[in-house]
């Protein structure tokens, strides 16, 4: 396979780690996940806090409402209270940033930011940067749909995106990339699901999509590469008939992550999110 076996070591390509906070019980533990990629790649941390400009133009109409998360009870949106509130949560978000990082001896430096939460990111975020997020914001329910900020980064983001989760413990845990036989994406997908096996000491497992048994040539070169990298690794294919198809792969792999490239025909099927999210996996998602 020409655009994944290759005699030189490949590396990812240098960059930031971005994190970005917003005070979740799912965004601290993203943010320990970043600081573990960090200090593997040697990285700057970018930390990036924003102020939602939507919820700040809700609470200037007199109507507007919120609901106890805990009572249940509706009260009117004070425009003070929620600035108070974002200051507080920035000034944590300073503190989690330092101390994570500080533990592993890494420069870090906190983004305040006032606007759509994508949109700023997708204006910080270089091609080569790593963009680190929670799945899903305040609710943190697992299984839970991908938040509106996720999907956009998905989609969008020029570089890698990790959206974390917090995996369940299970008796096999692999690695998995998830393929396409035809796209030179994968070549992009394979490096990085190759160095999260050697950082996390777990086999790989790569599961190609195909619609026929005839590229069993780029399985045995997609393996024989990784054999070469000295990584314990199995290369499956599977139909390439649904969604559905593709997730059960992945669950008998006892897959603890999972690598895909955006381009991936799997986010064209009908209900891929809702079964990515059920797997409740940190997902990395490739150019």
């Amino acid at each position: 396979m020409a655009t994944t076996a290759t005699t030189d070591k490949p590396d990812i390509p240098a960059g930031r780690v971005l994190i970005l906070l917003d005070g979740s019980r799912l965004s601290l533990a993203a943010l320990e996940a970043a600081g573990e990629i960090a200090s593997a790649r040697n990285a700057e941390v970018l930390g990036i806090f924003v102020e939602e400009v939507n919820l700040l133009r809700t609470a200037g109409y007199g109507f507007a409402r919120e609901v106890g998360g805990s009572s249940g009870l509706a009260r009117p949106l004070d425009s003070a209270a929620i600035e108070a509130r974002m200051q507080a949560l920035a000034e944590a978000a300073r503190r989690s940033l330092q101390q994570a990082m500080a533990r592993r001896g890494l420069a870090q430096t906190l983004k305040l930011c006032r606007g759509r939460v994508a949109e700023e990111v997708l204006n910080l975020v270089q091609p080569q940067d790593l963009v680190v997020l929670g799945r899903v914001g305040w609710s943190g329910i697992p299984g839970a749909r991908l938040g509106s900020t996720a999907r956009v980064l998905l989609r969008q983001a020029p570089g890698d995106v990790l959206l974390w989760a917090e995996p369940r413990v299970q008796r096999q845990n692999r690695m998995v990339v998830l393929l396409n036989h035809d796209q030179g994406a994968n070549h992009r997908a394979v490096l990085v699901g190759a160095e999260l096996a050697r950082r996390s000491h777990q086999p790989l497992s790569v599961l190609l999509r195909t619609g026929s048994e005839a590229d069993q040539s780029v399985a045995e070169d997609i393996l024989a590469y990784l054999q070469s990298e000295g990584i314990a690794a199995r290369v499956r294919q599977i139909p390439a008939a649904s969604a559905g198809a593709a997730v059960r792969a992945m669950q008998e792999e006892g897959a603890s992550q999972l690598v895909v490239s955006r381009s991936c025909s799997l986010f064209a099927d009908q209900g891929a999110e809702a079964l990515l999210s059920a797997l409740n996996l940190p997902v990395t998602v490739t150019p």
